[in-house]
């Protein structure tokens, strides 16, 4: 008699308590306020050494429905490897914050390693990417399987990040292939971030940023049905900082749309 369960090929999360994102799942939210770059006055805090109160721009996220915790700290006045293990190693002992599933952030490896050491549960990293070539690729990705977070994949190879329709999908099929069959990530673990570029920036080149992102990620959805997308969304509307009435419309419609 076979006992073996077999569980379906969903997307699995987890702080303490576990997020499963299925089909049917509606967008997720990231809370991104735990971000030195996103916050002032979290990065103000963590610069400060206020981590306890730090922390309270944590709880203030998961009250206000975040259903993932993004954590990033990128400041060239803060040693990030540190900053990330002692934020984290204060996180997970506040079980109202360490509920939900934690999002590593950073653009240095060496960040997001310190960070994967000290979260509990099941995390995303955020991100990697073939800036770099293939090898450094593989060998973080690697990295990122043996501590069992999913990744998410940036749109940027050695030539830059993908700004044209042919761009995102031509690099996303190129990691989808090394991820399933060199390191041998499953579909559901991988998340593509297909780059949404500000349009109406006055340049005709940038009016179908917004087309192209939602025409690549039917198009990488229809092949491989099982991978998951992200995007920051409020860089669509940046040509439009400081006026919040037309920034959440164009959100609104780019949603609609995408969905």
């Amino acid at each position: 008699m076979n006992d073996t369960i077999k569980l379906k090929p969903f997307l699995r999360l987890s702080g303490l308590e576990p997020l499963v994102i299925r089909p049917e799942t509606n967008f997720v939210n990231v809370g991104e306020r735990t971000n030195v770059t996103g916050s002032k006055k979290f990065a103000r805090l963590i610069r400060d050494n206020k981590y306890e109160e730090a922390l309270s721009v944590a709880r203030q996220q998961v009250e206000n429905g975040a259903q993932i915790l993004d954590v990033n700290m990128d400041d060239a006045m803060l040693d990030g490897k540190q900053a990330m293990a002692d934020f984290l190693n204060l996180l997970q002992a506040e079980p109202d914050i360490a509920k939900i599933p934690v999002m590593i952030d950073s653009s240095k490896f060496e960040i997001i390693e310190a960070g994967l050491k000290c979260v509990q549960g099941r995390c995303i990293v955020n991100s990697i990417s073939m800036k770099e070539g293939e090898e450094k690729f593989i060998q973080q990705a690697f990295v990122c399987q043996s501590y069992g977070a999913s990744v998410v994949v940036m749109a940027f190879d050695e030539k830059g990040q993908a700004d044209t329709l042919q761009r995102k999908i031509e690099i996303s099929e190129r990691a989808y292939k090394i991820l399933t069959e060199v390191v041998g990530y499953d579909a559901q673990d991988i998340i593509f971030d297909l780059n949404i570029f500000a349009i109406a920036t006055g340049l005709e080149e940038h009016n179908n940023y917004a087309v192209d992102f939602i025409e690549a990620t039917r198009h990488i959805k229809q092949k491989h049905p099982l991978v998951k997308i992200s995007g920051g969304v409020s860089n669509l509307s940046f040509s439009f900082r400081g006026n919040e009435h037309v920034r959440e419309a164009m959100h609104s419609v780019f949603f609609v749309l995408c969905h």
